[in-house]
């Protein structure tokens, strides 16, 4: 990332320091083109070809450095959607394995609840066990103490 924006940032200054460069041959140049006048037609024409040449030539270039820097452009947009897209792909797998996890505990949670309520069903029962087996005993030995209060009297 950090890579691209170098070469771009490079690029750019590449392509301003042609242009201050070409700018400068220009203004040379039509210093010496107002020469031309003096020449002869056909040396005129060939001097005026030159130019319009010339011109065509820095046109081109113009344009090859316009794309080439169009798609420094691209290439580092298209690098951080790419990582972007990474990042999403990544986070989705997170987020499944996580949603795995979270079902996992929650049916190992549902059983442990279910062996809760068991055993707590069981220690009800064994407390209700217990607590009919006192009423017998009273009742027993209320019973007992009537049988013998009967048979001594």
């Amino acid at each position: 990332m950090a890579g691209a924006k170098h070469d771009l940032e490079e690029a750019l200054l590449q392509i301003a320091h042609q242009h201050h460069q070409q700018s400068l041959r220009q203004r040379q140049q039509t210093g010496d083109a107002s020469l031309f006048i003096f020449f002869s037609p056909f040396q005129s024409f060939s001097l005026l070809n030159w130019a319009y040449a010339r011109a065509e030539r820095a046109k081109k270039d113009a344009l090859r450095s316009a794309v080439w820097v169009a798609d420094l452009l691209v290439d580092t947009v298209d690098g951080e959607a790419h990582q972007l897209f990474v990042n999403e792909k990544r986070i989705e797998l997170e987020a499944r394995a996580l949603f795995s996890t979270v079902t996992r505990y929650r049916k190992q949670t549902d059983q442990w609840l279910a062996a809760t309520n068991a055993v707590n069903s069981a220690l009800k029962e064994i407390g209700d066990f217990e607590n009919w087996m006192k009423i017998m005993d009273f009742e027993c030995k209320s019973i007992n103490v009537a049988i013998r209060s009967i048979h001594q009297s």
